[in-house]
Order: C-alpha cells, then sequence, then structure tokens
C-alpha cells in the first residue's frame, strides 16, 4: 500500500510502515518536498497514487471532495506520537480488512477519532 505522511506527522511514522515491509510510505523530509502547498501534495499524491494521511482535515477534506478521482484520504487527530502510530494502525488494519484496501479507499476519507471511532465515507460524493 502506498502511502504519503504530510509534513504534520512525524517522518519516523513512514519509516516504522517502511519497516513492516507491506508499506511503501514517503514523507515530505525525506523526499524534498517540504512546504509544499496543500493543493501540490494531493496533486502528487494523485499523480503517484498514493493514500494521503494528514491531521490537516479542514484543508485536504475540502481539496479531495473537488477532486474527480483521488486515491483516498485518511485523516488523524492531532495526539502524540505513538498514539497516533496505534490510530494509523487502526486505520490500516480497518482498510486491510476490506480486502484490497488500495481499491477500497479510492474516493473515500477515513477519519479516525481520538477515541479509535472511524467514519469511511465516499468523497467526492
Amino acid at each position: 500500500m502506498k502511502l504519503f505522511l504530510e509534513e504534520s506527522l512525524s517522518p519516523e511514522l513512514a519509516n516504522r510502515l517502511n519497516r513492516i515491509g507491506r508499506y511503501d510510505a514517503a514523507h515530505p523530509l525525506h523526499i524534498g518536498r517540504r512546504g509544499q502547498p496543500d493543493h501540490k501534495v494531493l496533486e502528487k499524491c494523485i499523480a503517484e497514487d498514493r493514500i494521503l494521511v494528514t491531521q490537516n482535515a479542514r484543508d485536504f477534506r475540502r481539496l479531495v471532495g473537488n477532486a474527480e478521482l483521488h486515491p483516498g484520504l485518511i485523516i488523524l487527530p492531532s495526539v502524540d506520537r505513538e498514539g497516533t502510530w496505534r490510530l494509523l494502525e487502526s486505520a490500516l488494519e480497518f482498510l486491510e480488512a476490506k480486502g484490497k484496501p488500495e481499491e477500497a479507499i479510492v474516493n473515500h476519507v477515513l477519519e479516525v477519532e481520538k477515541s479509535g471511532t472511524m467514519t469511511f465515507i465516499p468523497l467526492p460524493k
């Protein structure tokens, strides 16, 4: 599963995902794309077919809502690094339970709350 963790998230999360071996996780710090505007981040995710993982719900929800086709958006709450890791793991397990996660999340948003509650909705509708 190809993921892009936007820069509000720790680059260590991408490192941990890559060490697992089932993920191809990129972070702007590792690939020289820090400071890009949100619309450029989404454009690159679409071009590279990477699921976007962010804590910036408002801006990215609006952007994917205007996209005709996008590889998916995972929105995490702002919590400490270990809490973020646990919630990200739960989100990925949720998607993997759908069989083909990369297909299941296309044009969908998976929003994870601090409690671990998940909302999975199509966007754009």
